[in-house]
This record gives C-alpha cells, sequence and structure tokens, in this order.
C-alpha cells in the first residue's frame, strides 16, 4: 500500500535564493545577482500510539534545503533504525499552519525504536551523527543488511568511470549555486535513476533513500550509489541500511567508513574519476566478467 502523502515540495525555486553580491575581478569591482543554496531547519515530529494515546514527539531538527521533505523524514527515520517498513507508515503530511514542519503518522500497531537514535535536540546540515549520545547507538542495524548482494556480479570499471560525469550533469542546483552535495543512485549498467541534492551530504541521502522506501522499492541491493564528496561513516551506515552494497565517492572515505564498509561487505570506492579510482574494500565485485 503507498504512503499517504499531502506534497512532495521539489520546487527548484525552493531550493535556491538570489542575492545581489559585489564581485571583484581583475577590472575591479560590480554589483551583479548571485543564486546561493537555500539552507532552513526541517522539524521532524512523529506520531504513534494507540487510538486514544497517540504520542506526538519531535525527533529531530535538521539544517536542510527545502524540497522533498517527506522523503528526508522518512529516510531518516527508515537510516535511524526508528522504523523498519513502510507499511508502519500511515501517512507523511507536512503542517499546514506550521512553516517547514513535517509529521510522519504511524500506524495504531507500530511502536517506534526510539531507542536506535537518541539525539540531542539541534542537528546541523554539516553532520548525520552530531548529537549521537553514545558511539553504540550510531550503529544501528539494518533489516536488509543480509539481503542478495549480487556478489557474483562483476561491474567493469568502465561503468564507473562514467558516473561523476552524469551525476554533474544532472546537478539541477549545484550547478547555479555552487553549494549542494548530492546523492544518486544507478543501476549495475550505470544507468541513472534518481538524484537527491542538499545542504547536508546526509540529507541528500536520506531524501534518496526516502523516496525508494516510500514507494516500497526496498532494499537497494542491486544499485550502485554515488556520492558527490567524501565519504564518511554516517552515509556508509545509512547506505547498510538500505541494504546498498556498492557505494562511489567523488572524494576521500574515511578510516571508519572503510572499516563499516568492510564488516558490511560493501563494495567501497574513493576518489572517482573518468580515467580512475581507488577501492578501498569489496574489490572482487570489480573488474571483467
Amino acid at each position: 500500500m503507498k504512503i499517504k502523502l499531502t506534497s512532495q515540495n521539489e520546487s527548484e525555486s525552493a531550493s535556491s535564493v538570489n542575492i545581489k553580491i559585489k564581485k571583484f575581478s581583475g577590472n575591479g569591482s560590480e554589483i551583479v545577482n548571485d543564486s546561493v543554496a537555500a539552507e532552513e531547519p526541517l522539524e521532524i515530529l512523529l506520531e504513534y500510539g494507540n487510538t486514544g494515546s497517540r504520542i506526538n514527539k519531535v525527533i529531530s531538527i535538521t539544517m536542510r534545503t527545502p524540497g522533498n521533505d517527506e522523503e528526508l523524514a522518512a529516510g531518516f527515520l527508515f537510516t535511524e533504525g526508528i522504523i523498519q517498513r513502510t507499511e508502519q507508515i500511515k501517512e507523511i503530511r507536512m503542517l499546514p499552519f506550521e512553516e517547514n514542519k513535517v509529521k510522519v503518522v504511524l500506524k495504531d500497531d507500530v511502536s517506534p525504536q526510539l531507542k536506535n537514535s537518541e539525539r540531542n535536540f539541534y542537528t546541523t546540515s554539516s553532520c548525520g551523527v552530531c548529537g549521537k549520545t553514545s558511539i553504540d547507538s550510531i550503529k544501528t542495524v539494518s533489516v536488509f543488511e543480509n539481503a542478495d548482494d549480487e556478489y557474483k556480479i562483476k561491474i567493469v570499471p568502465d561503468i564507473f568511470y562514467s558516473l561523476n560525469e552524469e551525476l554533474k550533469n544532472r546537478q539541477k542546483i549545484f550547478i547555479s549555486t555552487g553549494g549542494l552535495h548530492a546523492s544518486a543512485l544507478f543501476d549495475l549498467n550505470g544507468m541513472f535513476e534518481m538524484l537527491r541534492e542538499d545542504v547536508g551530504r546526509h540529507n541528500a541521502l536520506d531524501k534518496l533513500i526516502g523516496h525508494y522506501f516510500i514507494n516500497n522499492l526496498m532494499p537497494l541491493n542491486n544499485k550502485i550509489l554515488l556520492l558527490s564528496g567524501r565519504a564518511s561513516f554516517e552515509l556508509i551506515q545509512k547506505a547498510v541500511m538500505a541494504g546498498i552494497k556498492v557505494v562511489a565517492a567523488v572524494g576521500a572515505p574515511s578510516s571508519l567508513a572503510v572499516q563499516l564498509a568492510k564488516e558490511s561487505g560493501i563494495t567501497l570506492l574513493g576518489f572517482l574519476k573518468k580515467d580512475g579510482f581507488n577501492v578501498y574494500s569489496g574489490g572482487k565485485r570489480v573488474g571483467s566478467n
């Protein structure tokens, strides 16, 4: 059953703001119009409990780029291990008279796993695990962790070489602002499927995973995840939650990201360029057929 959504605010105009700036060059300075990435707080609320005793709880406030907020909320709750299945959600709605608030309403018989993600009240756009009360709470357990991983399939290096250019061509908001991270999914033949952008790298991935979660298209074990920047621990953790087995990053991975990728059986590529990349874990999936 498809989740009821009140809106899907994908407006490109809401994702960027036009301002006047003073631009300096070798010929002096001038006043010009410039486009910058929008950044606003989003409050994610969760409604749960039995009929007659419903509980409304603020789960997180995150700084994000407006757009696809329902996907962000669903993806966040899933990748944090608070909910596990699409069927647990009754509806997701933007609150009509309260700006920048989204509510996820769970069905009556669903108990959210709030202990899986104990956070402080405020989360910045640059850190998806800021506010965690303990290291143990970071290591959430995915219901898709043991999904078929297509391990027998070999992905030829040439497929990876084209992904970065494809990502750049599709980053509409980044092209105009230069200020957004992106997460994109490709099939195992390198065909583009979906992209989400956000000022926060973890938000971009939550939006992407949230789209597939809302539409009951999990797990993502037969996809390639491409990250526009570095591969940090929290991004690999979110990939684990979604059952993703192949992650490529334009930038460098962190040591903890590499460790988690190895523990989780993920093929992790870094420093992806049009003519090369590094393989940090799961190299058996990369090679000739």
